[in-house]
C-alpha cells in the first residue's frame, strides 16, 4: 500500500521543480503587499512609497533566492550520486 504524501512534502516538491516561479511569485506578492501598505500611509510622497515598496520587494527576493539555494543544496544532498545532467545530454554510441 503506497503512503500518500503530506501537504508539506507536495509543496516542497513543487518548489524544488519550480524555483524561479516561486521566487517570482514571492516578489510579486511582496511588492503588491508593500505597495498596499505604503499607500495606506498618508504622510508619504508617492515617489517615496514606490521606493519603499521596491526596497521591501528586493529584500524579500534576496530571502527567497537564499531559500531556493538552501532547498537546492538539501535536494542535491539527499539524491544519490551520479551525473545530474545525464538526462539532458545526448547519448553517444561508442563502439
Amino acid at each position: 500500500m503506497a503512503e500518500s504524501k503530506s501537504k508539506f512534502e507536495s509543496i516542497r516538491e513543487w518548489v524544488v521543480d519550480h524555483k524561479l516561479r516561486t521566487v517570482g511569485c514571492l516578489w510579486l506578492s511582496g511588492i503588491g503587499g508593500s505597495i498596499a501598505y505604503n499607500w495606506s500611509q498618508p504622510h508619504m510622497k508617492p515617489s517615496v512609497k514606490i521606493i519603499h515598496a521596491r526596497l521591501h520587494a528586493q529584500a524579500l527576493t534576496l530571502a527567497a533566492l537564499a531559500g531556493a539555494a538552501v532547498v537546492e543544496y538539501y535536494d542535491h544532498r539527499s539524491k544519490p550520486k551520479g551525473d545530474p545532467y545525464a538526462k539532458y545530454l545526448p547519448h553517444s554510441h561508442k563502439e
